[in-house]
């Protein structure tokens, strides 16, 4: 696959990884791994099915799980696009151009990525599985080093949020399908004029180059989607808030209990907030996760329902899909418990 190489081209390799800095990840990821999972069950009532099984991976490593990833999430949508292509003009062109734009976004987040917990990566035989939990011990090991974080407790404090999302899809009985459920409906809604496609990813490219996030307005989904299809979208935007959101206040209440240098760490990792997506890379660059400023919504979201209705209140979003908040629910909580209570 073409984006998968030129992903792995962009991501380089960091000096860090083959060091003698390295040696620990693997053992450390492990136990903390376990840990957290631990520290997360106590503290949301999510308790995943089976342990956790911590991957540190390089940035190919992590290239590659997500190029997986994708292939099994975009089977439908190629299929249309391969369709449009047979008598298309831009036909062999416009895959080497999207490849190679698509391989450059990929590359970019793989310098970023610390932790990643997805739903889509299949095992060596091809079955997708629920267990694994990746690390990129590269970037790990860059912040360590650069902000001079104790490596035990950064890396402790990286696995509650990965774990956590981890909970949120396996030990609420309906929430893999359904989510799976809306990202086919989303995807079903992008126009597969592979020209369209090929615009969508130059823009998103130069954005990029201009030091922007490209995928903070809806990702390549936002930008090709039909108007009609846009409901679909602001349900996977406000379901996304509501899981980052909850990560995001798990991984800093269970951090300042347990994390020494939490607080540090939180603001450091502010500015990088689009490195903790727990669903992975393909959905960032589809824009099936919420605008990095929903990021924010949702854990205010969170926080008012705890200050107003107490620390498990958030519990009842778990019951069925219709509990959970709409997009604008979340920016007013009380209406929310209102609805649900």
């Amino acid at each position: 696959m073409l984006a998968g190489r030129v992903a792995r081209r962009v991501a380089g390799r960091d000096p860090l990884q083959s060091s003698y800095l390295a040696a620990s990840l693997h053992e450390d990821f492990a136990e903390v791994t376990t840990r957290a999972e631990a520290l997360v069950a106590e503290h949301t009532g999510l308790r995943a099915p089976g342990d956790a099984r911590a991957q540190v991976v390089d940035r190919q490593g992590w290239v590659d799980a997500n190029v997986a990833s994708m292939r099994r999430l975009l089977g439908p949508l190629t299929g249309r696009m391969a369709e449009r292509m047979v008598n298309s003009p831009v036909s062999a062109v416009g895959r080497r151009v999207a490849g190679t734009e698509l391989g450059v976004l990929l590359g970019w987040f793989s310098q970023r990525v610390l932790g990643q917990y997805d739903l889509l990566v299949p095992d060596d035989d091809g079955t997708p599985v629920d267990d694994a939990v990746y690390y990129v011990g590269a970037n790990v090991l860059a912040l360590e080093k650069r902000f001079a974080f104790r490596p035990r407790e950064f890396r402790l404090w990286i696995a509650i949020h990965e774990v956590t999302h981890r909970a949120q899809f396996t030990a609420v009985p309906w929430m893999r399908d359904y989510f799976l459920g809306l990202v086919q409906q989303a995807l079903g809604s992008v126009d597969a004029d592979p020209r369209r496609l090929v615009r969508a990813l130059l823009r998103a490219v130069d954005e990029i180059r201009h030091g922007r996030n490209p995928l903070d307005e809806g990702g390549i989904v936002g930008l090709l989607a039909t108007d009609e299809h846009r409901d679909v979208l602001g349900r996977v935007q406000a379901l996304m808030s509501v899981l980052e959101g909850h990560g995001n206040r798990v991984m800093n209440e269970l951090g300042r209990e347990h994390v020494d240098g939490q607080e540090r760490m939180a603001r450091v990792l502010q500015s990088r907030r689009q490195t903790q997506g727990g669903t992975g890379i393909v959905y960032k660059a589809l824009g099936l996760e919420s605008k990095m400023r929903q990021y924010e919504v949702g854990e205010a979201f969170v926080e008012a329902v705890e200050r107003e209705a107490g620390p498990r209140a958030l519990d009842v979003a778990w019951r069925s899909p219709e509990s959970l908040p709409t997009l604008d629910e979340l920016n007013a909580p009380s209406t929310w418990l209102t609805r649900v209570a």
